[in-house]
C-alpha cells in the first residue's frame, strides 16, 4: 500500500471519527463541508489538473441540484432515482458545454463558460412555474430517504456526505495516478507539446470537463437532498467563484486540496462573522495574506516544503 494511499484514507478515518466525536454545531457543519469539498473536487479536475479555468461551474452544481430536486418534485421519484437523474444532467450539460466551450482556449474559454452558466441562472429563474425561480423549493423530510434511511437525520446525513467525499476522494487519487490523469496535467503544463506527442488533446480536455462536470453534479445532487433545499442562487456567480477560491487555497492539482480550502474558507466566514459584520474584510485581508505567503495553497505548500510526492 503506497504512502499515498495511506495518508488519504488515514483522512477519511479522521473524518468518519467526527460523527462521533464533533459537537453538534461542528457536526451539521463538517457534513455540508465534505459536499461542498465535493464540488470542488470536481472543479480540481478540470482546473487544477488540466488548466482548465471555468467561470461557469455553478451550472454543473445546479445542474445536479434541480435535475434531482425536480424529479422527487414533478415526477414522485425516490431518492436514489433522482440523484441519478441529477448526475445524468450534469454528466449531459457538462458534455454539451465542452463541445462548444473547448473550441476557445484561455480567456475566451472562461468567458464562455460563464455565460453559459449565466443562461442556465436566468433559465431557472424563466421556468419559475416548476423552479420556483429565486424563491427556490424544499425537499420534504420524508422524499429524502435512501434504503429506508432518513438521510435528514443529522447522523446519517453526516455518512453520507462521507461516503460520497470518500468516494469522490479515492476516486480522484486513482485517475490521476491513471495514464489518463498524466494527460491531464501534461495539458495543463504544455498542451502543445502533449499535441505533438500524439495525444488527442480535444478529446482528452472534454474527458475532464465531463468528470468535472460530473462530480460537482453529484455535489448538487447531495447537497440538495441531504439538506432539503434547491434554490437559484447555487446557479449564481458566486457559486462558480467559490469553488475556485477553495481549490486555490487548498492547493490546485492536488486531491486533499479542494476539502482543506472549504474547510479553511468556511470557518474563516464563520469565525470573523462573530467578530463583525464586515466579516468579508477580514476574510480578504487573510485571503489576500495566505495568497501572498503561500501562492500554492495549503496542500501545495505541503508538497513542496514536506512531501514532493503528495498527489
Amino acid at each position: 500500500m503506497s504512502r499515498a494511499l495511506i495518508l488519504h484514507l488515514g483522512l477519511l478515518a479522521v473524518l468518519l471519527a467526527g460523527n462521533v466525536l464533533l459537537p453538534a454545531y461542528h457536526h451539521g457543519n463538517m457534513a455540508r463541508i465534505m459536499v461542498l469539498a465535493v464540488y470542488a473536487m470536481g472543479y480540481n479536475i478540470a482546473f487544477g489538473y488540466t488548466g482548465l479555468l471555468s467561470l461557469g461551474h455553478a451550472m454543473f452544481f445546479a445542474a445536479g441540484m434541480y435535475g434531482m430536486g425536480l424529479a422527487i418534485r414533478l415526477a414522485d421519484a425516490g431518492a436514489l432515482p433522482a440523484m441519478l437523474t441529477g448526475l445524468a444532467a450534469g454528466a449531459g450539460l457538462s458534455l454539451v458545454v465542452g463541445l462548444l466551450a473547448l473550441r476557445t482556449a484561455g480567456v475566451s474559454f472562461m468567458i464562455v463558460t460563464l455565460m453559459f452558466s449565466q443562461a442556465c441562472y436566468l433559465a431557472i429563474l424563466y421556468f419559475g412555474e416548476w423552479t420556483r425561480g429565486d424563491e427556490g423549493f424544499v425537499i420534504q423530510a420524508v422524499d429524502r430517504t435512501l434504503f429506508g434511511i432518513d438521510l435528514s437525520d443529522p447522523g446519517n446525513r453526516y455518512i453520507a456526505a462521507w461516503l460520497l467525499f470518500s468516494a469522490v476522494l479515492l476516486l480522484t487519487l486513482r485517475l490521476v495516478r491513471r495514464p489518463a490523469g498524466r494527460v491531464f496535467v501534461a495539458i495543463r503544463e504544455n498542451e502543445e507539446r502533449a499535441r505533438l506527442l500524439g495525444y488527442d488533446t480535444f478529446r482528452a480536455k472534454l474527458s475532464a470537463l465531463v468528470i468535472s462536470g460530473t462530480i460537482s453534479a453529484a455535489g448538487g445532487a447531495a447537497y440538495g437532498l441531504l439538506f432539503g433545499y434547491a434554490g437559484a442562487s447555487f446557479a449564481g456567480v458566486q457559486y462558480s467563484i467559490f469553488p475556485l477560491l477553495w481549490v486555490l487555497l487548498g492547493g490546485a492539482g492536488t486531491v486533499v486540496g479542494p476539502l482543506l480550502g472549504t474547510l479553511f474558507m468556511f470557518y474563516l466566514i464563520d469565525l470573523s462573522s462573530g467578530f463583525t459584520e464586515a466579516y468579508m474584510l477580514i476574510a480578504g485581508l487573510v485571503l489576500i495574506g495566505l495568497t501572498l505567503f503561500a501562492p500554492q495553497g495549503i496542500a501545495g505548500e505541503l508538497r513542496r516544503r514536506l512531501w514532493k510526492g503528495l498527489p
